[in-house]
């Protein structure tokens, strides 16, 4: 049922095509690999209700906008000069965008490329913007470098906050910053909404943290970690761990709470180059291959890849 459904809303896309993009859309519908910009290095990613995809690219802050139906694609927001990690797209249509080394986020609207906001949270090189989820409350971002989460409050008329409305909360508890390595990474909510979970990527340790306080807890995964873990997804009580440089996914099943999980199984595909980050639409998960183990040139490939949903 799905799937039926997104076909059918990617059908409707395909209907107000342009004539060059109905002419590629007569290719088979939804493929399962994408090129990006040549040196474009891909990282974070962010689907809504529509077969569109959006994809930062760590070169120099650049979002891709791909339509999930034909494949094609083009370069909605230029490189503003710091880095588009993690990505979130809320239901008005506006990107919340990690930004990296530059200890920033921005707020980009996601029919123009234009930015909306701009937040400064850290000041290089100490700091690393590396992902970002949406609640209910507003927008929290994780730095790899600093043991801290931002916090942009959003009121429920969506009004973005100023710069000094920015909130800065400390990370305590069994959380422990592992000096020059990437430490907090990706971050989702609890299944029961009531906190947060992050990975740090040095440990492959998940931790719940208490958006109020900070406070952190190992998430108990028995004899299990998600070493270099980095983005994440959530339904229900199943949590996705992207294993980057293993090139798999972690499938995790979680108490409400998000105070335990099993590792269920592990998801490979020949096509994974150290994929980064992972967002679904229908019955398939998306991954930009980031290749962190090649070198970036100006002419570097670089594809995202679709795969079956587990769920």
């Amino acid at each position: 049922m799905r799937r039926m459904l997104g076909i059918a809303a990617a059908l409707a896309c395909v209907g107000a095509l342009s004539p060059a993009h109905q002419a590629a859309a007569r290719e088979p519908l939804f493929p399962t690999t994408i090129d990006l910009p040549a040196g474009f290095r891909p990282e974070g990613i962010a689907i809504g209700k529509w077969p569109v995809a959006y994809i930062g690219s760590m070169a120099d802050g650049a979002i891709y906008r791909a339509d999930l139906v034909t494949g094609q694609g083009a370069v909605l927001s230029p490189g503003t000069g710091t880095q588009t990690l993690g990505l979130q797209l809320d239901d008005r249509g506006r990107l919340f965008v990690a930004g990296g080394t530059g200890g920033d986020a921005r707020v980009v609207d996601a029919a123009t490329g234009a930015v909306l906001a701009r937040y400064q949270f850290g000041t290089p090189p100490d700091t690393f913007v590396n992902d970002v989820v949406l609640t209910p409350a507003g927008a929290w971002f994780t730095d790899s470098r600093a043991p801290v989460l931002y916090h942009l409050p959003i009121g429920p008329d969506g009004a973005l906050p100023t710069q000094d409305a920015a909130v800065r909360t400390p990370l305590a508890g069994d959380i422990g910053y592992v000096p020059g390595e990437f430490n907090a990474n990706g971050i989702v909510r609890t299944p029961d909404g009531t906190a947060l979970i992050i990975v740090q990527s040095v440990t492959g340790h998940l931790f719940r943290a208490d958006p109020a306080t900070g406070v952190t807890r190992r998430v108990d995964l028995g004899a299990e970690s998600v070493p270099h873990g980095d983005g994440m997804l959530l339904r229900g009580n199943s949590l996705l761990v992207v294993q980057n440089r293993q090139n798999a996914i972690a499938v995790i099943d979680l108490d409400p709470a998000g105070t335990s999980g099993t590792v269920q199984r592990r998801l490979t595909d020949p096509r994974f180059d150290v994929p980064a980050t992972v967002a679904a639409f229908g019955d398939r998960l998306y991954l930009p291959n980031a290749r962190f183990d090649t070198p970036p040139e100006p002419t570097t490939p670089y594809t995202a890849v679709a795969v079956g949903d587990p769920w």
